[in-house]
């Protein structure tokens, strides 16, 4: 694809993924008890595709729910698990409609936070009753780490732990302080482009370009803009991202977990990038500092913004297996 190198840079430092890679095979681990391998699993009535790795299949499950919505991360997986793989069996899952799970199959029914909710909850039933284990651990990112509170919320018996990463936790409330941080930065900077491109966004959005002006300011205002040439690709991948996804992202606009989720019966850890404004740090640290938790712990990551998982892969695994699985397992 034309550009697809700045496109992707772009996509990967938004909510958003646009790999189409190979489907993926199976490949040693260089372990007599390690497990590689991916799975078209029945959950919600179709199928979906979901990859476990590990250097020792005896070891606790880590799911990861990725961000988006539609935001599929297994091509990028290793770089960011393969030291949790020899702690861990790492589950990475394709949602539906996105990325290789869309391939098998379309959603029957319309795509709703419940339904990927439901989903979630399904999987861990099939990962726990097939390895046999009581628990496992939970990790959402961006979008999924909504989902996640979720899950921590009513199933916390099936959790040793939840990490929620670069959250989406009161995103009405972040998106609102962002885009009102953007238009005082364009008038200081007398940015006539700028001004009128953020004049055009409204919270809820409307549409994907709306969402398109959001997100390119902001990463503007961090130091990496979106190359000019990639304006009109970018434009057209989030016209068509909107059409299956802005409805369910409008609808987790409308989430507030200091409302709905005031307490989870498990230990929950925030990794928070300390420029994060696509989850904006402070709506987070409101929301970690109301909850009341079996056991909490906020992780600042001062190299990054909202993709933790890029930027600053090593600490966010060292952590997990230094800190986090020592007390919870």
């Amino acid at each position: 694809m034309k550009r697809r190198v700045h496109i992707f840079l772009f996509l990967m430092i938004t909510f958003f993924s646009i790999s189409q890679s190979s489907f993926a095979s199976s490949s040693a681990t260089g372990s007599a008890n390690g497990i590689d391998k991916i799975e078209n699993i029945e959950i919600g009535g179709i199928k979906q595709y979901i990859s476990i790795k590990g250097d020792d299949s005896t070891k606790p499950i880590l799911l990861f729910l990725h961000g988006g919505p539609g935001g599929s991360v297994i091509d990028q997986a290793n770089s960011f698990t393969r030291e949790l793989q020899k702690y861990f069996m790492v589950v990475q899952w394709d949602q539906r409609e996105t990325s290789r799970t869309l391939r098998l199959n379309t959603s029957p029914v319309p795509v709703t936070l419940s339904v990927i909710q439901n989903d979630a909850h399904e999987l861990i039933e099939y990962l726990l009753k097939q390895f046999d284990h009581k628990k496992l651990y939970l990790a959402g990112y961006s979008w999924g780490a909504m989902l996640g509170f979720h899950i921590a919320d009513k199933y916390p018996e099936l959790l040793y732990a939840y990490v929620a990463i670069s959250p989406v936790v009161n995103q009405s409330e972040s998106e609102k302080m962002t885009l009102s941080m953007l238009k005082q930065q364009a008038e200081e900077n007398g940015n006539e482009i700028e001004k009128q491109e953020l004049s055009c966004v409204k919270i809820p959005f409307e549409n994907g370009r709306q969402l398109y002006y959001s997100r390119k300011w902001i990463f503007a205002s961090d130091g990496r803009p979106v190359p000019n040439s990639d304006t009109a690709d970018m434009v057209r991948y989030f016209e068509r991202w909107s059409q299956t996804w802005l409805p369910v992202w409008n609808e987790a606009l409308k989430e507030d977990c200091i409302k709905d989720i005031p307490a989870i019966n498990c230990p929950v850890y925030f990794f928070v990038g300390r420029k994060d404004h696509q989850t904006h740090f402070a709506v987070t640290e409101k929301y970690y500092n109301s909850l009341t938790a079996a056991k909490k712990k906020l992780y600042w990551f001062e190299k990054s913004a909202h993709t933790i998982i890029n930027s600053e892969p090593a600490l966010l695994q060292d952590i997990i297996i230094k800190e986090i699985l020592p007390e919870t397992f």
